[in-house]
């Protein structure tokens, strides 16, 4: 009797939602930030223009996010931190490589 093993391939696609969903909860998550500049409910590939983007090159993501900063904290640090905090949560969440985040100071809550 020969042993016969099948080999199954199958691909994981990760939906861009969930990639702005890990993104803004990471962004929420800094100490500083007051909020993402827009509303992020019901976003998704094909509406762009809510303050998170995602841009797929083949499987490697590109990110922009609006943010608005606390009154009183350094901009520059907190857009820093959430950077590193968007690109490593995305990556060890979903196993999407992250390319570069780029985060745009929008404002400021007093």
């Amino acid at each position: 009797m020969d042993d016969v093993k099948e080999s199954v391939s199958c691909d994981l696609k990760i939906s861009e939602d969930v990639i702005i969903t890990v993104a803004k909860l990471a962004a929420l998550d800094i100490k500083g930030v007051a909020g993402l500049d827009g509303t992020v409910g019901n976003m998704s590939k094909f509406r762009n223009n809510g303050p998170i983007r995602v841009s797929m090159i083949e499987d490697v993501a590109a990110l922009d996010i609006k943010i608005k900063v606390k009154n009183g904290t350094k901009a520059v640090s907190v857009a820093q931190e959430v950077q590193t905090a968007v690109k490593d949560s995305i990556q060890s969440m979903t196993g999407v490589p992250v390319a570069r985040v780029n985060v745009m100071v929008s404002g400021i809550v007093f």
